[in-house]
């Protein structure tokens, strides 16, 4: 394979601890791979060149929490929310009915259209969790839609109890036939550990199943109160423990001793009007911070990783650099993986290059479209 030596770099992020920012600097690409970063006056030669046209450079975006795979609209219960009205986790019920009803095409058009939007955006990872399924077919079928756009595929049967069905005898059914039909197209299980959703003996019996069955597991946190969402992440070792909105100084410590990534979601602060999580107390307490869309239809329908990046520094004590991080390495270590998120001699190649000269100007300008080339595995895809 021929390398590829993007020069002129007017400000590189990696997101690598040792040696996060490099001004003037320059990367060689070797086939799907980075092999070389430094200061440009030092560049080793390369078969092509690619002139950055002194821009700002930054690894892709990593999405370590996605729900695209549904069918439907709640344009409704977004006004009424922005009328008044409290947001609750029943309206994923009306998600739930429409993708039931669509055609398999129909869902993977769906999903291909927002995988879309967000590799425009700079994401060139992503995570995406099955849910609005509820029935042991339905979550199969969205997750072999999921595994045909990313290997970081979720399986979240224990989204909320169904309609009409024993919140108990549906728990057994996720934690046994449904999950047995599922797992061999899932990475990860899932569970929406709060009131109104599954409690904590009902979310313990699927994760802990979920475990057995050889799935990491991540945990829907602490989104709508205090509760044990974030406890139960700790003691089960899982990868993330997502939303963290309200959180004790018990969860903050626990967080923190447990090595559990604690994924903040501002576009479902912003789209529900409820208070932003605390990211200061988080990095001050050396917890891993990740930043992600939570893109669904009902809570937070947004693709864009720039704009939770603006949120995060606007409304939660983030500084630039901190919500880049978390956007690319934190997004890498919510998902543990070492070869994304960072700009780093042995990672994959995925590059954003910005119509700025720095990474600063996503929460500057927010709102603007900055991503003017997307680089995933090597190969230029926007």
């Amino acid at each position: 394979m021929s390398a590829t030596l993007f020069y002129d770099i007017g400000l590189l992020f990696t997101a690598d601890q040792d040696r996060e920012e490099i001004d003037k600097a320059a990367v060689v690409v070797d086939g799907a791979e980075i092999a070389w970063v430094g200061e440009a006056a030092r560049a080793p030669a390369a078969d092509h060149r690619v002139d950055v046209r002194g821009r700002a450079v930054l690894p892709g975006f990593v999405d370590s929490h996605a729900h695209l795979v549904f069918a439907g609209d709640r344009t409704a219960e977004f006004a009424a929310r922005m009328a008044g009205e409290r947001y609750t986790a029943g309206g994923i019920r009306t998600t739930v009915a429409a993708t039931r009803a669509a055609t398999t095409p129909e869902l993977a058009a769906r999903t291909a259209g927002l995988v879309h939007e967000m590799t425009v955006q700079g994401t060139t990872t992503v995570e995406i969790k099955s849910g609005y399924g509820l029935t042991t077919g339905d979550e199969r079928r969205s997750l072999e839609v999921a595994r045909a756009f990313t290997e970081e595929s979720t399986f979240l049967g224990a989204h909320v109890v169904p309609p009409g069905t024993d919140a108990d005898e549906y728990t057994r059914l996720v934690a046994g036939p449904m999950l047995a039909e599922c797992a061999p197209h899932a990475k990860w299980i899932d569970v929406f550990c709060e009131r109104g959703a599954f409690d904590e003996a009902q979310s313990r019996e699927i994760l802990t199943a979920g475990k057995a069955a050889g799935l990491g597991v991540r945990v829907h946190a602490n989104q709508l109160g205090e509760g044990p969402g974030v406890r139960l992440a700790c003691e089960l070792g899982a990868a993330s423990a997502d939303h963290c909105t309200h959180l004790t100084p018990e969860d903050v410590g626990m967080l923190a001793d447990a090595g559990v990534v604690a994924t903040l979601l501002p576009g479902a602060e912003f789209s529900t009007r409820s208070p932003y999580p605390e990211a200061r107390r988080l990095l001050d307490a050396g917890v891993t911070v990740a930043l992600a869309t939570d893109c669904n239809p009902g809570s937070s329908f947004t693709s864009s990783m720039p704009f939770c990046v603006a949120l995060a520094v606007r409304e939660m004590g983030m500084t630039p650099a901190e919500a880049v991080r978390a956007a690319t390495a934190g997004g890498a270590a919510a998902l543990r993986r070492a070869d994304v998120g960072v700009i780093r001699p042995g990672a994959r190649a995925d590059l954003i290059i910005l119509e700025a000269a720095s990474y600063v100007h996503l929460a500057y300008r927010p709102g603007v479209p900055l991503v003017t080339q997307v680089w995933q595995a090597g190969r230029r895809v926007v």
